[in-house]
């Protein structure tokens, strides 16, 4: 695994040298070239202003930011440069929160965090498990590409895991989505639901969660590339039933696809499957 980044976690005096690595495989993902049809060379990124219709070069483009219908304000790369943070190498950790603090839309990209070297080792052990000990993450910046990126620090399994947090202020309210309202629930509906909930309850390693739609397009690039016809299974439409039989229809579903708990043996049978030593005959 490669590094992408190297610098140190600070909190207070304590100082302790890591690396940083992607925690998500990019490779794991199937991308496609745009080709032009008739001889299927590659398709180039044209620039066109949409104003004239030129094709334009590089050097003739700048950055502008609209602050009114068709008006812009022009930014040059020297302007950008003034306001530029100094990458300091350095993870702030401002302090030390419960997890339950940080909302599930402010997580952005995982990283995971390894100590660099072996003196790092024993430091970057502690920290871990403190975290874990003590239930809480660390909050601090850091300046990642020119701009400064709040991060979140947790244990993960014997070491550290970071999570790149979007600033609150990125994230709308859910308040402002349409059709949001206060329903009165109805109360069997309910009971069936919480009741299929816990008749569906099984752990993660349990579940099957391949992504079927990327090994189905590996099949299907492979089979091409190999000659053969892609065949499409067409999918059964369901009918579509009231919630009460839905519900009741999904309990018995779940129940019947749960695998039966073996029975553990007892002591007495274990006894009982134990051939009794013969006993010896007084002389």
């Amino acid at each position: 695994m490669r590094a992408i980044w190297k610098g140190h976690i600070r909190f207070s005096l304590v100082t302790i040298p890591i690396r940083i690595y992607n925690a998500v495989d990019s490779d794991q993902k199937i991308s496609f070239n745009q080709l032009h049809k008739e001889d299927h060379g590659p398709v180039g990124y044209e620039k066109k202003c949409k104003k004239c219709n030129k094709v334009l070069a590089s050097d003739e483009i700048v950055k502008g930011y609209q602050y009114e219908p068709e008006q812009y304000v022009i930014v040059q790369p020297e302007d950008i440069e003034k306001i530029k943070l100094k990458s300091t190498r350095i993870i702030e950790i401002e302090g030390f929160i419960n997890a339950s603090e940080v909302h599930e839309t402010l997580y952005e990209s995982p990283y995971f965090a390894g100590p660099d070297g072996i003196v790092a080792a024993k430091t970057y052990a502690l920290l871990s498990e403190t975290l874990k000990q003590s239930g809480k993450v660390g909050i601090g910046k850091v300046v990642l590409r020119d701009r400064e990126d709040v991060i979140m620090i947790a244990p993960h399994g014997h070491g550290i895991l970071l999570h790149k947090l979007r600033h609150p202020n990125e994230v709308r309210k859910i308040e402002n989505v349409p059709q949001i309202e206060s329903i009165k629930i109805n109360k069997d509906e309910l009971k069936l639901a919480l009741n299929l909930v816990e008749s569906m309850t099984t752990e993660m390693k349990e579940l099957d969660l391949n992504d079927r739609y990327n090994g189905a397009l590996r099949d299907m690039i492979e089979a091409k590339i190999a000659g053969k016809e892609v065949v499409t299974v067409a999918e059964e439409e369901k009918p579509i039933v009231d919630i009460m039989t839905a519900l009741k229809q999904s309990i018995e579903q779940a129940k019947s696809q749960k695998k039966p708990m073996e029975k553990a043996k007892g002591e007495k049978q274990e006894a009982a499957e134990v051939k009794p030593k013969a006993k010896r005959k007084s002389a």
